[in-house]
C-alpha cells in the first residue's frame, strides 16, 4: 500500500462535458440577461418616460362636454326662438279676432239701422198713399176743377196721353223715346212754357204747391225740392203720367203707385 494512498487529493474531481456545457449555457442566459437590463437601463437614462396616455382621454371628454353643452344651449335657444314666435302668433289672433268682432258688431249695427229706416220709410209710403187715396176720392166728390182740365193744362195733359206707350231712354226728348224730365219739358214747351232740362231745376219752377191740393197741369216731383230724381205731370182723378223706367216706359198711374214727394205748379 502506497503511502499516499489514503491521502486527499486536492484536485478537484473532473467535471463531465455535459455539465461543462450546462454551466456554460447557464453563464450565457445570465450574460445575456444582464446585457438586455443594461441596454433598456440606458434607453431609460436617456429618454424619461412620462404618462401622457390619460391626457388625450380627458381633453376628448372634455371636448364633448363642450358640445354637448353647446348643443343644449342651441336647443334651448330654438325652443325660446319658437315660444316667442307662437306668443306673437297667438297675440296677432287674439288682435285679428278682436278686431273681426268689433267689424261685425259695427256691420250688424248698420244693417239694424238701414232696416231701421227702411221700416220707417215704408210706414211713411203707406200713410202718404192712405192720405193722397182719401184727398184723390174727396176732391173727386166734391169738386170737377181737379178731375177737368182747361185751356194750356188740358193741351199739356193730351199730349203727355198721347206719349203713353213711348221707349224710356236715359236722356231721351223724343219724339219716340223719353226721360222724365225731357217728356216735361217737351209737353209744356207746347203751352209756352220753357222748363229747365232736369228733374232737381223742374222741381223748383214755378210755385210749391201741397199734395191735397193738386190741380190737373201741376208736377209732381220725387225727392227734395232742388234734388228731385223723377218728375211727372198730375191729369186728374188721382192719376199722373210719366216716363217712368225702361221696364214701364211713358205710363199712366195711380197717386198710390208711387207717391210723390211734393209738387209745382206753373200753369
Amino acid at each position: 500500500m502506497s503511502l499516499t494512498a489514503h491521502i486527499r487529493s486536492h484536485r478537484k474531481p473532473r467535471r463531465s462535458a455535459s455539465t461543462i456545457a450546462m454551466r456554460a449555457g447557464v453563464a450565457s442566459g445570465v450574460l445575456g440577461t444582464l446585457a438586455v437590463a443594461t441596454a433598456a437601463g440606458s434607453a431609460n437614462a436617456a429618454e424619461p418616460v412620462t404618462q401622457t396616455l390619460e391626457l388625450p382621454v380627458l381633453t376628448g371628454d372634455l371636448a364633448a362636454q363642450v358640445a354637448q353643452s353647446a348643443q343644449a344651449t342651441q336647443q334651448a335657444a330654438a325652443n325660446y326662438q319658437l315660444q316667442a314666435e307662437r306668443d306673437a302668433a297667438a297675440t296677432a289672433a287674439a288682435k285679428e279676432a278682436k278686431k273681426d268682432l268689433a267689424d261685425a258688431k259695427a256691420e250688424a249695427k248698420k244693417k239694424s239701422e238701414a232696416a231701421r229706416k227702411a221700416a220707417a220709410e215704408r210706414a211713411t209710403r203707406a200713410a202718404e198713399r192712405t192720405t193722397l187715396s182719401t184727398t184723390a176720392s174727396s176732391s173727386s166728390d166734391s169738386s170737377t176743377s181737379s178731375s177737368t182740365a182747361t185751356g194750356s193744362a188740358a193741351a199739356v195733359i193730351a199730349f203727355v196721353k198721347a206719349q203713353i206707350g213711348d221707349a224710356y231712354v236715359s236722356g231721351g226728348t223724343g219724339p219716340n223715346s223719353w226721360d222724365c224730365s225731357g217728356l216735361m219739358q217737351t209737353a209744356f214747351k207746347q203751352v209756352g212754357v220753357d222748363l229747365p232740362r232736369v228733374s232737381q231745376d223742374q222741381s223748383t219752377f214755378g210755385t210749391q204747391v201741397s199734395l191735397d191740393n193738386l190741380l190737373p197741369g201741376d208736377i209732381l216731383y220725387w225727392g227734395g225740392a232742388g234734388s228731385a230724381y223723377h218728375v211727372a205731370v198730375y191729369v186728374g182723378d188721382g192719376m199722373f203720367v210719366g216716363a217712368q223706367n225702361p221696364s214701364t216706359g211713358v205710363a199712366e198711374k195711380p197717386l198710390s203707385y208711387d207717391p210723390p214727394t211734393g209738387a209745382v205748379r206753373v200753369l
